[in-house]
């Protein structure tokens, strides 16, 4: 899987031909981001990605999450957004911690789902 690591100066318009290429591949993408001007640009790289893809008639699936990363010796939590074609295996799921078990920045999140 082809790792990129977008920051808030990142240009969406060159990550998001770089997520073309390797999914035009049949490898599945992944796209990391800090705060929210790299998130930002994250997923208009990902938007671009998509118009790009679909020109060709190829559909593809994003799945966010939250990893924890080590940039200079300090743990930061990042968001994750694979991109892959339907059909190929989805990435692991890392459950959130409880409040009890940790301080982490979704502890104040409730155990369960909420009812819609």
């Amino acid at each position: 899987m082809e790792v990129f690591k977008v920051s808030a100066r990142s240009r969406s318009t060159s990550v998001a031909g770089a997520i073309a290429g390797v999914i035009r591949e049949g490898t599945p993408a992944e796209v990391q981001a800090i705060g929210a001007g790299a998130v930002n640009q994250a997923v208009k790289a990902i938007a671009i990605a998509r118009g790009f893809l679909a020109r060709d008639g190829i559909e593809v699936v994003c799945v966010p999450t939250f990893v924890e990363v080590e940039i200079e010796g300090h743990e930061r939590t990042a968001v994750k957004i694979t991109i892959l074609r339907p059909g190929q295996p989805l990435p692991p799921v890392t459950p959130l911690p409880r409040s009890s078990d940790s301080a982490e920045p979704h502890a104040d999140l409730p155990d369960e789902e909420p009812q819609v």
